[in-house]
């Protein structure tokens, strides 16, 4: 989309997913809110964005928290997002498969309209990258990826594979949870596989799914049920279904008769029958925390960080407040005219986020 062979940024995003998208357009808006020259900011995605499909829902979804609508809003793209496909939930369920656990959730309980919006990941990235094609102080690298990398004393410059070379004091690395970036720089990360494996895809059920979601723990691994809303068609929802590796495997190979019969039973029926099933997709499960986020000129944003197990459905969510929180740090730098990829300045990012991650 981008025309420029050769060209010097403030700031370099690898990454255009959710997290990275969003840091886009709050950086995008520094300049305008104080009154000064926008910073410019090179976006670089290696894959072509996914458009939001109407007719069907897309198997990935996350759920997205108060706190992270507010930031979505501050993008300028919560509305078209809503405009699109949101499914609020106002409740929660959660219960222990082999004991009386159990514990609820209401939104009116804390006085609000709902607790939270299950929201398509197509809806949310396709939304965001909209609202990039029109800011002028991003350009954006897409469908490109990095080849090289070179530091210097003050910028970092990279090598794309449709020939650009584009440099910046700072890098931000919002390029998921098996960062090139990360890797490439040796950052030092704790990690170890969960033995585990996540099938998602969309059912339909039996039962309205009474804008609740549901979690089921059994030995193997959670269940999670996310309700979807079709235009008030509420039998609909999107399944989390984590299971060790070989029992998931097992479940994937079933057709998808035996499949419902199996999710109908693992879900103790709160739904009713599983009356359909939309593709199967199979995601490994990993735990994931780098040691350090930042190292002079280059910062890690969301996945690239940290990533966990989506039973607590906040991996996006830490990532939209690592976005935010690395803006206001590059935001404050500036002000004072910092170079914006100055270890000090990043460090102050590292010191409020990772405490909260952890």
């Amino acid at each position: 989309m981008v025309k420029a062979k050769s060209a010097h940024y403030d700031a370099i995003i690898v990454g255009a997913g959710m997290v990275g998208a969003a840091a886009a357009c709050l950086l995008a808006q520094i300049g305008e809110k104080h009154k000064a020259t926008p910073l410019r900011i090179a976006l670089v995605e290696s894959q072509s964005p996914q458009p939001f499909n109407p007719s069907q829902f897309d198997p990935r979804v996350a759920a997205i928290t108060e706190k992270s609508k507010v930031l979505l809003k501050h993008c300028g793209v919560w509305e078209e997002v809503v405009a699109k496909r949101v499914s609020p939930y106002r409740a929660m369920q959660v219960w222990d498969a082999e004991g009386t656990g159990r514990i609820s959730f209401d939104c009116r309980d804390v006085h609000r309209p709902n607790l939270g919006y299950i929201v398509e990941n197509s809806a949310l990235t396709s939304s965001l990258m909209a609202q990039i094609e029109q800011l002028s102080a991003i350009d954006l690298y897409c469908p490109a990826s990095v080849v090289t990398y070179a530091m210097e004393a003050d910028a970092v410059t990279l090598s794309l594979d449709n020939h650009a070379s584009i440099s910046a004091p700072l890098l931000i690395a919002a390029d998921g949870a098996n960062s090139g970036i990360r890797q490439h720089f040796q950052f030092v990360t704790k990690e170890w596989n969960y033995d585990q494996q996540a099938i998602v895809t969309t059912i339909a059920t039996e039962r309205p799914n009474q804008q609740t979601a549901w979690q089921r723990f059994m030995p193997t691994g959670p269940l999670a049920l996310l309700p979807l809303n079709d235009n008030g068609d509420l039998q609909r929802c999107s399944i989390v279904w984590s299971q060790d590796t070989e029992e998931a495997e097992r479940l994937m190979a079933l057709s998808d008769k035996d499949f419902c019969q199996q999710l109908s039973r693992a879900s103790e029926l709160c739904l009713g029958q599983v009356l359909g099933v939309d593709k199967r997709f199979l995601i490994p499960l990993r735990q994931r925390h780098a040691a350090d986020y930042v190292m002079p000129r280059v910062a890690l944003l969301g996945d690239a960080a940290h990533s966990i197990h989506p039973l607590a459905g906040q991996g996006v969510n830490l990532g939209f407040a690592d976005a935010q929180v690395l803006v206001e740090e590059i935001a404050n730098a500036r002000s004072k005219k910092m170079d914006l990829g100055e270890l000090q300045v990043l460090k102050r990012y590292q010191r409020r986020r990772k405490p909260n991650n952890l």
